[in-house]
């Protein structure tokens, strides 16, 4: 009788990952990965060595910059992308804004989330990407459970939850239409514990803004922390203060909260994970708090 192979739960996630960037090389002309320098697309390019080494990514690592990113993430994605050998794209927001005639967000908060969704088309349109890759979990946020892992975009870049296809025993179908595009989420099944997990046993290096550091804050009236950013519109009123703390996640630093922590290392944070009641994105950025459907409605606009 041969001898049966269990795989540890992490080794099934990545297997599942590494199936999936596959079958994206296999099935498409033009993919790409959108890269934020976030940890979930850090552990996505991990994967993508395991999928493709010795060779190249079958396609570039692309990056829309709001021009509100954390100094550390932007340092993060060119040392890693030097790194790696691999084709780094950067579109920016500012210069969508500019070129669209596009009016900057306002208040003392402003974030640029929303406007990603125009340079992110434009920039599927001026290289006629098929797919483009991303790092989203489906317990990050209620309507990213609603996406399959090969997620139909029409031509206008638009999502419907009502076209989404089935996807049985990790058959996936990439056929579109022309000016369609697929976004894929090949760590869809992982959670922010399972990434946290992956990267420790990879031994994966990431920004230092995800562990504890001392930085200057701004208490929101709800309590949370603000990273004091040169970005936002302040008034005198406002708390300015000095907490250790790291981030859970990095979007815009005009909308994205710090936590206080003394996690310094992956072990800590696993262990702060361990004991969270609060998840990721709901501890952390503001901009999903504006409507009870939110990121639903940036979706369906043709955000990732």
């Amino acid at each position: 009788m041969p001898t049966a192979h269990y795989l540890d739960y992490l080794d099934r996630l990545e297997a599942e990952a590494i199936h999936i960037l596959r079958e994206v090389a296999g099935q498409f002309e033009r993919p790409a990965l959108l890269f934020s320098g976030g940890k979930d697309s850090i552990a996505l390019t991990r994967l993508a060595e395991k999928a493709f080494r010795p060779g190249k990514f079958p396609f570039p690592l692309v990056h829309i910059d709001t021009g509100h990113n954390f100094e550390e993430i932007i340092n993060y994605r060119d040392e890693l992308a030097a790194r790696l050998g691999e084709k780094l794209i950067v579109r920016k927001v500012e210069d969508t804004i500019r070129e669209r005639g596009l009016r900057e967000p306002g208040g003392k908060y402003p974030s640029r989330n929303p406007l990603q969704t125009y340079t992110l088309l434009d920039v599927i349109e001026e290289f006629e990407f098929d797919a483009c890759i991303g790092g989203a979990r489906r317990d990050e946020e209620k309507a990213r459970a609603k996406e399959r892992i090969f997620s139909v975009r029409d031509d206008f870049g638009q999502w419907d939850p009502k076209r989404q296809r089935p996807e049985l025993w990790n058959i996936y179908n990439g056929r579109i239409q022309k000016g369609e595009n697929v976004r894929v989420f090949p760590i869809s099944n992982w959670t922010e514990l399972d990434v946290w997990n992956y990267i420790q046993r990879e031994n994966i290096k990431l920004p230092e803004i995800y562990f504890s550091h001392e930085r200057q804050c701004v208490v929101l009236p709800s309590g949370q922390l603000l990273g004091f950013s040169e970005h936002l519109n302040l008034d005198e009123t406002d708390e300015i203060v000095n907490r250790r703390v790291r981030f859970r996640t990095v979007g815009d630093s005009t909308c994205t909260a710090a936590v206080e922590s003394d996690a310094s290392s992956v072990d800590d944070i696993i262990q702060d994970l361990l004991l969270a009641k609060v998840s990721e994105r709901g501890a952390t950025r503001l901009d999903d708090n504006l409507s009870e459907t939110g990121m639903e409605d940036r979706k369906r606009n043709g955000y990732f």
